[in-house]
């Protein structure tokens, strides 16, 4: 089953999804190694790949983490260079939030025949920053500001659903000291009815589930994991 549908079909039962972020800059050589072997164990759904700021090969990590697990893995490019045949999907990002041409746009020409040529499934994403009161690598790269208005965030999610993206994805940046506000998360959710993806500054299983039940789909943590990669098992737990 293609990810997407996989993806449609827990949101029609109402089963909620985790995603577990990898930056190769960040988790790499023996590092990147103990980290899947974790995940393995935890057993989340899904493993994104990417970061804003990468220096180290994606294909590398990709081709690396595929050796020791069959979790699906999602490329979370933050630009063109960031692509792997390999990995099982990728969720096309188009910075929605911002008006800087070259990331609603201009990236994706640079590597759209790519991608398209590869047979690799791709997951039009309307990508959302959102001020988690920490200057984000996002919001350093893109040169974009991020969004605080609730009226504003609503609007641009529901723009990306008439644009076509089959996902809505929140960011509130990593190591956001806020995360994306259960206000928020509920009047996107109520405005739109594509997936929507909650990711950014979470850091407990009371953050998790708040987003959840305002009506997150899927939840991404990355950045907390770096420190207490252990505490994946316990967030794994709210989405048995």
């Amino acid at each position: 089953m293609p990810l997407f549908q996989k993806i449609l079909q827990s949101k029609a039962e109402n089963k909620k999804l985790f995603a577990v972020l990898i930056d190769p800059q960040k988790c790499f050589s023996e590092k990147l190694i103990e980290f899947v072997q974790i995940i393995e164990k935890a057993q989340p759904d899904f493993i994104f790949v990417g970061g804003s700021q990468l220096q180290n090969s994606v294909k590398e990590a990709i081709s690396e983490i595929k050796t020791i697990t069959k979790i699906p893995v999602v490329l979370f490019p933050g630009n063109p260079t960031q692509f792997s045949e390999n990995a099982d999907a990728v969720l096309f990002l188009s910075l929605i939030s911002g008006n800087n041409p070259a990331y609603l746009i201009g990236e994706h020409r640079k590597c759209a025949l790519t991608i398209k040529n590869s047979g690799i499934e791709v997951i039009s994403t309307g990508y959302i920053l959102v001020d988690g009161k920490k200057i984000s690598a996002v919001e350093q790269v893109s040169n974009t500001q991020p969004l605080s208005e609730v009226s504003e965030i609503v609007s641009a999610a529901v723009a990306g659903e008439l644009l076509g993206c089959k996902i809505i994805y929140l960011e509130a940046g990593s190591g956001a000291k806020e995360p994306v506000s259960e206000e928020i998360i509920r009047k996107v959710r109520t405005n739109v009815s594509v997936p929507l993806i909650v990711g950014g500054g979470l850091r407990s299983k009371a953050m998790l589930q708040t987003a959840l039940n305002a009506g997150a789909d899927i939840i991404v943590v990355g950045n907390y994991f770096e420190k207490e990669p252990e505490k994946i098992f316990e967030f794994c737990t709210l989405f048995r």
